[in-house]
């Protein structure tokens, strides 16, 4: 039997015997549990009674469990729902697992024994994904949701319109510079709703030729146009029953609009060549660094389309309106670029710290990834110093920079030092830097892996007298 606390089950039959048994057993088992005679009356009890799961037949009056489940998916982060069927209705219940997120399906006669390990399992699923939900809450309190960083105002107010919208089947329209996290922010919209078991699938928009657009999206058949040579599915289809994100929008052709909209309105996508249809369940989030209203205004964007797309519009902050994120992204950024180049860098020395958060950041959070990423390189271990931010836009060189301590690693050559005599000591003191670490040396260097591999083997040619 459960311990406290006592998970609470709704039971849905339209037989009153039925009914009371089902709830009768359930409750044997340690569940506090509520009934409903159908699908309507079940919506309404789930206004007021928190149900940690549902056991619903499959055929009712007024609103069956098809429609139930269809409900409470729209209306996003649904309790697991287990339905029961009569035996010849048991392709539908399948179906309800694959379409409509049914947690699973039991035939009847029932067998208790199964249903109460479903129920063991619903609420073992439902608690996991509380938990869940109560981890990136108190993540994103500190300044983390997904894969975007941030504590200050604006990106709080960020998480908090991600955490709103996520959980519903709203169309989202994400704006901002270039570089401000935009596709991240879609990320976190579809790894905190009920679609996060489903694809998702981005397109930019802006990287495609028209020509090729369509067939992205839509796909293709065989012979559809020269150079189709076999069958393509587009991207609606790949992110059939999860989300699809249409970055930089505002760059689709006039023409596809025109075919997008009415996919978003159908529900149904056809393949370039194709004479059939075929019911697409996407999700669609929408990203744009173009005004859209003024796009409209001059012509460039439909807007019915726009009206389409702006259901829920979420506009992410330039860098230079949150400083002070900075250093925490700065902390983030390592520890992947750590991991990514094998280095052991620790930190921002404060001196290279007040020069980042100083810095305008035209190009938003992915100059500062540029930026960061060349400084670990060259650093290495140890923290980032300000002679490392070289790569930064307006720094003065190393040179210039009075208060810049001498680099340790300083090449000095005599005069007449041959190319291939200095082009040895830069790579075998790199080496030194970086503790015969190839790959950092070769990415400081800004020479492939291979290069540098020939280049020693060259050297060690000539050492061996070969």
């Amino acid at each position: 039997m459960i311990d406290r606390p006592k998970y609470r089950v709704l039971v849905v039959d339209d037989e009153a015997n039925q009914r009371t048994a089902l709830a009768s057993m359930v409750q044997g088992w340690g569940y506090e549990t509520a009934t409903a005679a159908d699908g309507e009356q079940a919506l309404e009890i789930l206004r007021e009674f928190d149900a940690w799961a549902v056991v619903t037949d499959l055929m009712m009056p007024r609103m069956d469990g098809s429609e139930l489940l269809r409900r409470l998916k729209a209306q996003g982060n649904p309790p697991p729902a287990i339905v029961l069927t009569a035996f010849g209705n048991l392709e539908t219940a399948i179906a309800l697992v694959h379409d409509l997120g049914a947690f699973w399906f039991l035939e009847k006669p029932l067998q208790p024994d199964a249903l109460r390990l479903l129920l063991e399992r619903a609420v073992a699923q439902r608690r996991l994904a509380d938990y869940s939900e109560t981890l990136e809450r108190q993540l994103s309190e500190k300044g983390v949701l997904g894969e975007l960083v941030g504590g200050s105002g604006p990106m709080q107010e960020i998480f908090s319109l991600i955490r709103q919208v996520a959980p519903t089947s709203a169309t989202v329209l994400i704006t901002g510079e270039s570089g401000t996290g935009k596709e991240l922010a879609a990320r976190a919209v579809h790894a905190l709703s009920p679609r996060r078991g489903g694809p998702f699938v981005a397109i930019n928009c802006a990287a495609l030729p028209e020509t090729l657009i369509e067939s992205e999206l839509f796909g293709h058949e065989k012979g559809a146009f020269t150079g189709a040579i076999e069958r393509r599915r587009g991207c609606f289809e790949l992110a059939d029953g999860g989300t699809l994100l249409l970055d930089e929008i505002g760059d689709m052709p006039l023409s596809t609009q025109s075919k997008l909209l009415r996919v978003l309105e159908e529900r149904r996508v056809r393949r370039l060549g194709s004479p059939r249809e075929s019911e697409v369940d996407v999700r669609l989030l929408a990203a744009s660094n173009r005004n859209l209203q003024d796009e409209v205004r001059h012509g460039r964007f439909r807007e019915d389309l726009f009206f389409r797309l702006n259901v829920f519009q979420i506009t992410m902050p330039p860098l230079r309106q949150r400083p002070q994120d900075i250093p925490l992204l700065c902390q983030s950024m390592i520890g992947d670029m750590n991991r990514r180049h094998q280095c052991a860098v620790s930190g921002v020395d404060p001196e290279a710290l007040e020069k980042l958060v100083a810095h305008a950041w035209p190009g938003n959070v992915r100059e500062l990834r540029n930026v960061l990423e060349r400084a670990v390189i060259l650093s290495g271990t140890g923290q980032v110093r300000l002679y490392h931010l070289s790569g930064l836009a307006g720094s003065p060189p190393p040179q210039a920079s009075p208060s810049a301590p001498r680099n340790p690693a300083e090449l000095a050559l005599p005069i007449g030092t041959t190319v291939a005599e200095a082009e040895r000591a830069l790579i075998e003191i790199t080496l030194q830097h970086t503790a015969n670490n190839r790959t950092r040396a070769a990415a400081i260097l800004g020479i492939s892996q291979k290069t540098l591999f020939n280049k020693l083997r060259e050297y060690g040619s000539q050492e061996s007298g070969e």
